[in-house]
């Protein structure tokens, strides 16, 4: 549910870098363009959902987010040609943003709204943009329980913070929590705090790996290119919140005269055709709290989807 080839998270400890030759540390959007970009997401969205056609958003959206929706409204596409009659159409309200200061580009910032689906959660989402001639793109979504989003660090003017990749300050530096999570999902570890989708989810896929008559194999891979990259905010208590992105791989593979099913959502991104296996390919995009110093980061959000097939 878009593109530039840009690193996302910023600034030196001076607070002041040289990025295509501007060296201004200034809020990255004002608030009206902020609220304009969410609007104008939304329209595209909505036009995307109904009609089920990837074109129609493909603007507005970008990174994991990107991959993601364009993939669903694919799939749904396929599966639905005549669209999407049933839609209810999404409402983003009362919506607070997060804006950091910095230098020069890529630009983004945080809206924190409430919507008329999972009326139950925060949804938040991460605009970017690479340059002043782009249109801001929705990169990150995540659903967060209201009482969990941390209180963010602003200024006297109301301005958020950002925090670098390779901050040293954090458990675990931002450009690593992608690294940390595949190898956690792989052999386990302390880095994050037990849940849903640390132990629990590992749990599951451990489990999962022992299917009768279908071996299953995971890879997992961090995402810190481009839009894919980690974006965040620093916190009131000194931590971060963290937007990252990774990307996993499912082959199953079928003992002789076991057929590996199809589902109906899998078959429009599939290529080649299903013999002895099926690899599902899939994007994560993870909300988490990384605290200051040492301690366990703790996960707030993720959503992953399925983006391709291939069968061999």
């Amino acid at each position: 549910m878009v593109a530039s080839t840009v690193t996302v998270l910023t600034v030196t400890a001076s607070g002041c870098v040289t990025v295509h030759g501007e060296r201004e540390v200034v809020p990255a959007a004002t608030r009206a363009e902020a609220d304009r970009a969410l609007r104008d997401f939304l329209t595209a969205y909505n036009k995307a959902d109904k009609a089920y056609d990837p074109a129609l958003d493909a603007a507005r959206v970008t990174g994991p987010l990107s991959a993601i929706n364009q993939a669903g409204l694919k799939s749904n596409g396929a599966q639905h040609p005549d669209g999407n009659p049933g839609q209810v159409p999404l409402e983003l309200t009362d919506a607070k943003f997060s804006i950091p200061k910095k230098a020069g580009w890529p630009r983004w910032f945080v809206a924190d709204t409430r919507a008329n689906r999972r009326a139950d959660m925060r949804w938040l989402l991460v605009f970017t943009k690479g340059s002043k001639d782009q249109l801001w793109e929705a990169s990150y979504l995540n659903l967060v329980a209201p009482g969990k989003v941390p209180d963010l660090k602003k200024d006297k003017d109301g301005w958020a913070e950002p925090v670098e990749v390779n901050s040293p300050g954090l458990a675990v530096a931002p450009k690593d929590l992608g690294e940390e999570y595949t190898t956690y999902l792989k052999s386990g570890g302390d880095t994050f705090a037990p849940g849903d989708h640390t132990s629990t989810w590992k749990a599951f896929r451990d489990k999962n790996t022992k299917r009768r008559g279908i071996a299953v194999q995971y890879i997992d891979e961090p995402r810190n290119d481009g839009t894919f990259a980690p974006v965040g905010l620093r916190t009131q208590d000194g931590g971060a919140m963290v937007f990252f992105s990774t990307h996993h791989y499912e082959k199953r593979t079928a003992a002789k005269g076991v057929n590996i099913p199809v589902a109906p959502d899998v078959k429009p991104l599939l290529k080649g055709e299903v013999k002895q296996s099926m690899t599902l390919e899939r994007v994560s995009n993870q909300l988490v709290v990384d605290p200051a110093g040492s301690g366990k980061v703790t996960f707030l959000s993720r959503i992953q989807g399925l983006t391709g097939a291939q069968g061999d």
